[in-house]
């Protein structure tokens, strides 16, 4: 059977988010509180946004199957587990019939809406988890923190989806 073609990238959306979450659970009160300039916010706050807008786009893209959540007093422990719920959602989510073209309306509580076509959206949840995860790091380096390794190549050498072959010297 043939996956979607988005399953590797949705699976590293996921899987990175996750990692990001378990390297910052040790971390002391005042060290999640970490801001650097030109990013979000602090570290917890960041991790909350990145999967409280993660959840509100599987709503808007799920057509309500799958609940947004009032990310602004959940710890790390709630956020993991929240995120972990998302892998099988986006799986199910970008399993179906995708015409990246359908022009998706998202309305917002204020009474406002947003249309844009599938594709943007789902260029933009990928867009969003990986800036602030980012964030997240370049915050955890300022404190010396060694973030974890969550790119796509990490990804795949974690699922033994990756071969280095090196030529001889």
């Amino acid at each position: 059977m043939t996956r979607p073609i988005l399953a590797d990238a949705f699976t590293h959306h996921v899987w990175a988010t996750l990692r990001l979450i378990d390297a910052c659970r040790d971390l002391a009160p005042e060290r999640l509180g970490t801001t650097v300039p030109g990013t979000y916010g602090s570290i917890l706050d960041t991790m909350r946004h990145l999967v409280g807008a993660d959840a509100s786009y599987l709503s808007v893209l799920s057509g309500g199957r799958f609940p947004a959540v009032d990310e602004d007093a959940m710890d790390l422990d709630e956020l993991r587990l929240v995120m972990e719920g998302h892998d099988a959602a986006w799986a199910a989510v970008i399993a179906a019939d995708l015409d990246p073209d359908t022009v998706i309306v998202r309305h917002r509580d204020d009474g406002s809406e947003s249309h844009a076509p599938l594709g943007i959206r789902l260029a933009q949840v990928l867009h969003h988890g990986t800036d602030h995860r980012s964030q997240i790091c370049t915050a955890l380096t300022s404190i010396g923190v060694e973030p974890p390794a969550i790119d796509a190549w990490d990804l795949a050498e974690a699922q033994g989806r990756l071969v280095e072959v090196r030529t001889p010297s």
